[in-house]
C-alpha cells in the first residue's frame, strides 16, 4: 500500500467506494453567502455518485445547484486513533428529470425528519482520495 508524505496509507478508488457504500453519513462542504458551509447528511451511493436527499427549497438545495462540493466521510477509534477518511469532490446538481427522480426515490435514503424532502441532489465522484491511519 502507498503512502503520502506524512506516512498516512493512501486508500485506492476502490476501496474509498466501498467504504462509501457503506457508510451511511457523511459531510457536504458548500458555499454558502461567499462562506464555506458544512451540513451532516445521510446519503446512499448510487455507481459512482453520492446522493442526498433534501427540500427544493434548502440552502443545501440551493448551494448545490452545479457547485464544485466536497465530500467527507470517515471513522475513527477514539480509543486507539485508528481510522480512515474519505474524501469525493465533485460538481453537484439537483435532480430534475421525472424518470431519474422516480428511480432515485427507489433508493434506500429515507430523511431524517418527516419534512418533504423530495429534491435529489447527485455527486458523481469526479476525485476520490482516501487515507488510512493508526
Amino acid at each position: 500500500m502507498r503512502t503520502d508524505s506524512a506516512g498516512l496509507s493512501v486508500l485506492s478508488r476502490e476501496e474509498c467506494l466501498r467504504l462509501l457504500a457503506v457508510t451511511p453519513i457523511g459531510r457536504l462542504v458548500f458555499t454558502h453567502r461567499a462562506l464555506p458551509a458544512v451540513q451532516p447528511v445521510n446519503f446512499v451511493l448510487d455507481g459512482e455518485s453520492v446522493v442526498v436527499r433534501t427540500a427544493i427549497g434548502s440552502r443545501l438545495a440551493a448551494a448545490t445547484r452545479d457547485a464544485v462540493v466536497a465530500f467527507e466521510i470517515d471513522d475513527i477509534d477514539s480509543r486507539t486513533g485508528s481510522g480512515w477518511s474519505v474524501t469525493v469532490l465533485g460538481r453537484a446538481r439537483g435532480v430534475t428529470d421525472p424518470a431519474e427522480v422516480a428511480r432515485l426515490a427507489t433508493l434506500p435514503l429515507l430523511p431524517w425528519t418527516p419534512s418533504a424532502f423530495d429534491h435529489f441532489v447527485t455527486l458523481p465522484a469526479e476525485e476520490v482520495s482516501g487515507r488510512r491511519f493508526n
